[in-house]
């Protein structure tokens, strides 16, 4: 057996669907198990993880995930994790908890930077600053500062978890999993629920890391082109300085129920909502599955169900009215023991007995008559397109794998096993050629025939929140009645040091610890994507010459401003309906096999943007396709019939649409409180904001509200309206097509591609001009949480200001440091961040899950005092300086690439341009980032609010300022 640096092989094989050799070893010393593969993907990434299933609901696993990162015995500095942000160039740099692991994972395309990374990241597991102070400021503490007020709870994983416990769909969520795993750890909370975070000790805290973290319980990961030896010398330096422990952190199976259960829990929700407010989920412990061919098909037997409005137990669901969107999520094997969920949000709560009735009986039948071979064919090559293509967006393919090879790795099972997807593949598709019923049997087997179904139904309860917050009040006043003096006082010294620890600076030697590149590890030159302009049928066409793995990514850009203002509204629903209405020669439900048979996708999206150079507002409205280049002219087929024969004459459909909109929308409001808050304020900026919030903000749920109601009343309006922003948009005048794929298979492509082009319609148009929101107070935009989002922003060229590159590398030195140690580490949000749009001028601060609201915008008012006094070095200069450059450089993958450029031509992003402002980051002083001073206080004297939060603290701001916001109740 082969050893290096301690570590014996146990594995050597090549994953053929990955073009990647892997190694499987185990570290002699420790029992430590490492998962090594090779490729030549530059986007290196590593990762580090531990089972880590919890006990109880006090978010253990959670508040240590935050804690270990606060750090370490080689790094002792407060943030580590914020200073590699400062200074690095990653690609990803995050930790995560799930219900029975934690894990640690990054990557980065720069050799040196990734090295770093993964040093950092194995001294914070292993010899991380476990401290009583670290615990109170990420997970909980009493917050007392004169002993005649009201004890409070304050700490960060508390407030974030206030926030997810505000969102009906993540409560939805916990208590489906509660009440399928009520005897094993996934019964617990593993990200907390506040009720029970304040009963986490210092001692339970210090020992779930002594215990858990530890090699013999490590699971650890690498993939790229770096040197695969160098990988086991780095972990044998941190590997070798612990002995093999057994570790109690086996995942215990659940018994099968005998029978099925029902559990009905309350949620918050305003006084205004009654009737069909209610949400139900069908949920189904499958089991412990370690046949890769069984859990494929069940990941196909799931797409069949769910994975389009075609699809049946989805089309069944939403045609019977009986609520608005679905949930649940489907086939999920990320647990030991896997689970399939199902259901309607949107319900009356007396429905959910009929709605479990419809998905048994639907399955029945589906089960007895089976699928047919459009559905069959619709989603093997779904499936198979997706596993194939391996495209994972943003997020690292390499941690992508990693996340798949734990599903089975992390219960000791084979991590190899999830990343073949060939013979699993092959053998489904032999078993039904050769007429097997491998989906009926499975509906039957996992599903009808299984007694471990338990229906979980969500009820709104408008006093649901006055409960919580008295008895939250009732708790803190008991422990407060039974202190004395000595003891209030000895709260009011913690928090008093808790702060001053906070903010006492690091010291510059222990600063200087944290490895980062320099200034001349970075190339001068910036990364240019190649961009041909061509005429295609008439149309002009943006090419760019990229490797695809013969897949063809075609992108076709209508101008957004040929819709009539006051109906932009539609325009997200117009996207819908245009491969979810059918077609003049098919319905939806075959249209959208068709798509699923011949394509690897098809589907429209919007945005809004400022051009740079002249400062019009533009409005994109963007049909994306992709497929091998065997299918480009069934893909050109499809697209010609969407866009000219599209049936909107489909009122029961439209309103499906529609009404699965505004379900979407109004979840998002507690858990997108930011984003929402945000778009609000540049409304009032810039035109090109104002449409964007018209198609995605509070006026988007506002006006589809509205129209849910108007689909019934006044139909022949509706599709008068749809039909003039189809004749409107679809024009190859206005257009702009985006191919993305190498030179060979464009010459193969080209000519469907500009006879498909040539023969769409064309007209003379004149753009449609956008306003902006009428200036006036600040915003208070209520919603039923327990956490705010706060944010404020101001337009500054129209003020005379000028701005230079440098403003991006000054914003995220606030970023990282001004604004993330006042609002998150001392002032408990989960979030916070600043951003400034140079197309637009406007810089603006936005936090998340934010426990205060008036101390906030205190934050940011003083933001410009802290630029001007602030111990400023040019090692703090140069390590913004360097995360900025990492942020414009990020990995993409082709067709991410082939879009962007896309973009930047639209836009009047010029090479030139970028390599300009890249120059002018790159050379930042000092000087420059005193100066940016004046900008906030800009900002300060001339910023708009909007504050997304509950009716109490915006209530109570307004009592402290008159008039600050205008309560707006988005609630419905």
């Amino acid at each position: 057996m082969t050893r290096s640096h301690d570590f014996e092989l146990l594995r050597d094989e090549q994953i053929t669907e990955l073009n990647t050799r892997a190694r499987l070893y185990r570290h002699t010393r420790t029992g430590a198990e490492l998962l090594s593969l090779e490729c030549d993907d530059e986007n290196k990434c590593f990762g580090i993880t531990f089972r880590t299933p919890p006990s109880d609901h006090t978010g253990i696993a959670h508040i240590l995930e935050h804690s270990v990162l606060c750090g370490s015995r080689k790094y002792p500095v407060k943030k580590p994790f914020f200073e590699l942000i400062k200074s690095s160039v990653k690609t990803f740099l995050n930790a995560m908890t799930y219900p029975d692991k934690t894990t640690y994972p990054v990557a980065s395309t720069n050799l040196a930077d990734f090295y770093h990374l993964v040093d950092v990241y194995l001294d914070a597991v292993f010899f991380p600053r476990i401290t009583p102070e670290v615990l109170k400021q990420e997970g909980w503490h009493y917050e007392l500062t004169r002993k005649d007020e009201p004890l409070s709870f304050h700490g960060v994983v508390f407030n974030e978890m206030k926030g997810q416990y505000s969102s009906p769909d993540y409560l939805l969520y916990r208590t489906s999993q509660a009440a399928l795993f009520p005897a094993t750890t996934y019964g617990m909370a593993s990200g907390g629920d506040p009720k029970y975070i304040p009963d986490l000790t210092f001692e339970a805290f210090q020992n779930f890391h002594t215990t858990l973290y530890h090699p013999s319980n490590a699971r650890i990961y690498f993939y790229g082109d770096d040197d695969p030896e160098r990988r086991l010398e780095l972990l044998d330096e941190y590997l070798a300085q612990f002995d093999a422990l057994p570790i109690p952190s086996d995942v215990a199976l659940q018994p099968r129920f005998p029978e099925p259960r029902i559990v009905e829990e309350t949620y918050t929700a305003p006084s205004e909502e009654s009737g069909k407010k209610g949400m139900v989920t069908i949920n189904w412990m499958i089991g412990e599955e370690d046949d890769e061919t069984r859990v494929l098909a069940m990941a196909i037997l799931s797409y069949l169900l769910l994975g389009t409005p075609a699809a049946p137990l989805y089309k069944a669901l939403t045609d019977s009215g009986l609520g608005d969107s679905l949930t649940g999520g489907g086939y999920n094997d990320g647990l030991r023991q896997h689970t399939f969920s199902v259901g309607l949000k949107g319900i009356d709560p007396t429905d959910a007995p009929a709605i479990e009735d419809l998905v048994l009986t639907t399955l029945q039948r589906l089960a007895d008559e089976g699928f047919d071979a459009d559905q069959l064919a619709s989603a093997l090559n779904t499936v198979e397109f997706s596993l194939r293509e391996n495209n994972t967006g943003g997020f690292p393919r390499g941690l992508s794998i990693m996340l798949r090879a734990l599903d089975t790795w992390l219960y000791d099972g084979d991590p190899l096993a999830p990343l073949r997807f060939e013979t699993p593949l092959a053998t489904i598709k032999a078993a039904l050629t050769n007429g097997e019923r491998i989906f009926e049997d499975l509906i039957r087997r996992t599903l009808l025939e299984n007694t471990h179904r338990v229906r979980v139904m969500l009820r709104p309860d408008p006093e649901q929140a006055a409960r919580d917050a008295a008895e939250e009040r009732a708790r803190l006043d008991a422990v407060q009645a039974t202190l004395n003096d000595q003891e209030l006082e000895q709260i009011i010294a913690d928090t008093q040091a808790l702060k001053i620890m906070q903010e006492t600076p690091d010291r510059p030697e222990d600063l200087a610890r944290i490895p980062t590149l320099t200034l001349g590890d970075l190339d001068r030159q910036g990364k240019t994507l190649p961009t041909v302009q061509l005429i295609s049928g008439e149309v002009p066409l943006l090419y760019h010459d990229l490797f695809t793995n013969g897949i063809v990514y075609l992108d076709l850009v209508f101008d957004l401003r040929a819709v009539p203002a006051h109906l932009l509204g539609y325009v997200p629903l117009f996207a819908r309906a245009l491969t979810e209405m059918g077609t003049a020669n098919e319905d939806f439900v075959r249209l959208v096999q068709r798509i699923g048979r011949d394509t690897g996708g098809i589907y429209a999206s919007t945005s809004t943007s400022t051009h740079l150079q002249t400062g019009e507002p533009l409005g994109h409205f963007v049909i994306r396709g992709k497929a091998t280049v065997a299918q480009t002219e069934a893909m050109l087929a499809l697209m010609r019939d969407i866009l000219l024969t599209v049936n909107l004459n489909d009122r029961e459909r439209f309103r499906q649409i529609a009404t699965r909109s505004r379900a979407m929308r109004e979840s998002a409001l507690v858990p997108s409180g930011n984003a929402f808050a945000r778009k609000r304020i540049l409304a009032r900026l810039a035109p090109a904001e104002w449409a964007d919030e018209q198609l995605g903000g509070i006026s988007a749920l506002f006006f589809v509200r509205q129209l849910v109601q108007r689909i019934d009343e006044d139909w022949p309006g509706v599709l008068a309206d749809l039909e003039l922003i189809r004749t409107s948009l679809i024009n190859r005048s206005t257009m702009v097509a985006n191919l993305t794929l190498d030179e060979a298979n464009q010459r193969q492509v080209a000519p469907a591609l500009a006879a498909f082009l040539g023969a769409l319609p064309s007209t003379p148009y004149e753009p449609s001009p956008w306003p902006i929101t009428e200036p006036g107070p600040g915003e208070g935009l209520i919603v039923p949480a327990k956490v705010n989002y706060v944010a404020k922003a101001a337009s500054l060229y129209p003020l005379g200001l000028k701005v230079s590159g440098a403003a991006s590398a000054i914003t995220r030195f606030l970023n990282i440091g001004y604004y993330l140690e006042k609002v998150r580490v001392q002032g408990g949000a989960y979030g916070v961040g600043a951003s400034f749009e140079r197309s637009t001028g406007i810089f603006g601060a936005v936090s998340y899950r934010d426990p205060h609201l008036l101390k906030t915008l205190a934050v940011y008012d003083r933001a410009g005092d802290y630029l001007r006094t602030v111990a400023m070095d040019a090692t703090a200069i140069e390590r913004s300086i360097i995360g900025t450059i990492g942020d414009i450089d990020g990995y993409q993958l082709p067709d991410a690439k082939g879009y962007t450029a896309m973009m930047r031509h639209l836009n009047g992003i010029t090479d030139a341009y970028r390599q300009n402002l890249r120059e002018q980051i790159l050379d930042a002083t000092e000087a420059d980032f005193r100066a940016f001073a004046e900008i906030l206080d800009t900002v300060r004297d001339h910023g708009i609010i909007a504050v997304v939060g509950s009716a109490e603290a915006i209530a109570t701001a307004n009592r402290e300022h008159p008039g600050l916001l205008n309560p707006v109740n988005v609630m419905g």
